[in-house]
């Protein structure tokens, strides 16, 4: 009897480090252990946790995270082997890893020879960049698991699929099953690639952003499918690489939803790179032929139809919510018409169930779903955190970068609402002009009464640095005057930002 006291004493241990462990055993009358076979039972329970998480993506470990910090008992279950969800593993992280590594190739054969650089015999490695950009990838899941184990965060590795209010059943990744039960669940299940009607992805000859990070050869001609920031940022890729890059875009014009002046200065620039664009089309069937694809395309609006014969084919038309097999309907939860989670103020989508992320509505991005998943865990922790939406930045990695928050001038125009608009082109910047990245300009939108900062909209390089400026801006309800008046380091890119600001109400100094 004293050594079943003893490994029980050992299995709360464990449960002190964040390892899943069977529960105390319940005392008979006598106030001992009851027998071993009791025991037994016991341990095929499901294990509580007061959250559970299902999703280990940039919303769903960092709610995990915080929820740990706060003092709940927590488990996350990922299904994909990895933490990070497709953030990290197959998009935001290796994509900017490629994107780096293409722009160095590329500065290396054309870009140095201004700076007084001249260097001969440039060759690409690809298969030492991917195995760069697979390290990185590597070392930052890794550091999340380190991050779990420092946090007392239990990992299960598996499929969860909710069973009823506050049940998950687990699918383990090692072919057995778990149930978990929780006082709280939060779905973070990310999103998945949005498909082509009619195209097969094989990710060889027709791809996914997926696919598109693993190519074992720089293609000859590629064909992007969608003139969103996906397929502009791994067209730029394999650009650089040596590609010959076309981009069909169903509309007439490139990364829809953007400030338009800035999609217009955005395509002249890829234009000058190299791409080719045909805006207001669409791909209508992908045939395979000896080592390529044979696209057909015809106009948006109807029309004859053409032929393209390319190497690889980019399917980058946009994401979906990931909701699939999740057991929604066992706790009452019915996706919305785009197959969303819908949820109150409060990420609540059914009783002690919560959504956050690419799941719900609102952009999918990374470091959206992490002010949700915080925001969430803060609120079950009965604090009262809150997230202004319309400070949100988003960022296109290309060259130059483009970087937006708050409402574009479209926007604004279509609420009724009376702005004034400040422009200041880095062509007058004068660490532009020292570093040779002059393209591109800094828009910033104020309220015509308040002068209230409402947007802003940066083509250039490091905008995606610059934008967070802005962003702090807009939470503390700057107006372009505060920014204005804020004293910016000279020599810097920065400095732009400054002089925008200034020209929404007086004139700025360098123009």
């Amino acid at each position: 009897m004293l050594m079943r006291w003893f490994r029980w004493l050992w299995g709360s241990n464990r449960a002190a480090d964040g390892q899943a462990v069977a529960a105390a055993p319940p005392e008979s009358a006598e106030g001992a252990p009851e027998p071993a076979a009791a025991t037994k039972r016991e341990e095929t329970m499901a294990e509580e946790f007061d959250l559970v998480v299902i999703g280990g993506g940039p919303g769903g470990y960092v709610a995990a995270i915080k929820a740990a910090q706060l003092g709940f008992k927590t488990a996350c279950v990922e299904k994909r082997g990895a933490l990070g969800g497709t953030c990290l593993n197959v998009g935001c992280i290796p994509s900017k890893a490629l994107l780096h590594s293409s722009e160095l190739f590329e500065e290396a054969q054309n870009g140095m020879a201004t700076h007084g650089v001249k260097i001969a015999g440039v060759e690409l490695d690809l298969e030492q960049m991917l195995g760069h950009k697979n390290n990185v990838v590597k070392e930052l899941t890794q550091g999340i698991e380190f991050l779990f184990k420092k946090n007392k965060v239990t990992y299960v590795r598996g499929h969860g699929r909710l069973a009823g209010a506050g049940k998950i059943d687990v699918a383990l990744a090692d072919g057995g099953t778990q149930e978990l039960s929780a006082k709280h669940v939060i779905l973070a299940t990310g999103s998945d690639v949005m498909p082509l009607p009619g195209v097969d992805i094989d990710e060889q000859r027709v791809v996914s952003s997926t696919g598109a990070l693993a190519l074992g050869a720089v293609p000859e001609k590629l064909l992007v499918v969608g003139g969103g920031y996906i397929g502009l940022e791994m067209g730029t890729v394999w650009r650089r690489l040596g590609s010959e890059v076309t981009v069909v875009e169903f509309l007439d014009r490139i990364t829809p939803g953007m400030d338009g002046e800035i999609s217009k200065q955005f395509q002249r620039i890829l234009e000058k790179q190299g791409f080719k664009f045909r805006l207001g089309m669409k791909v209508t069937g992908v045939e395979a032929t000896d080592g390529g694809s044979k696209v057909t395309i015809e106009p948006a609006a109807g029309g004859d139809p053409e032929t393209l014969d390319v190497d690889v084919v980019l399917v980058a038309i946009g994401r979906r919510p990931y909701t699939d097999d999740l057991g929604l309907e066992t706790v009452g939860i019915q996706v919305d018409n785009k197959g969303r989670i819908p949820v109150d103020a409060h990420f609540k989508a059914a009783e002690s169930i919560y959504a956050i992320g690419d799941v719900i509505e609102g952009a999918m991005l990374a470091h959206k779903a992490e002010e949700e998943g915080i925001a969430c865990v803060e609120m079950l922790a009965g604090q009262k955190p809150h997230i202004d939406y319309d400070a949100i930045p988003g960022v296109v990695y290309t060259a130059p970068e483009i970087a937006t928050v708050g409402k574009t001038e479209e926007q604004l125009k279509e609420a009724g609402i009376a702005y004034k608009c400040g422009k200041f082109p880095f062509m007058a910047n004068s660490r532009a002009k020292a570093v040779g990245k002059t393209d591109g300009f800094v828009k910033v939108l104020a309220d015509a009464e308040t002068d209230r900062v409402l947007g802003c909209h940066i083509i250039g390089a490091e905008a995606g640095t610059m934008i967070a400026e802005i962003a702090l801006a807009m939470e503390f309800g700057a107006s372009s005057e505060d920014i204005a008046r804020t004293c910016h380091p000279h020599p810097t890119l920065e400095e732009a930002v400054k002089e925008a600001a200034m020209a929404v109400t007086a004139k700025p100094i360098h123009i």
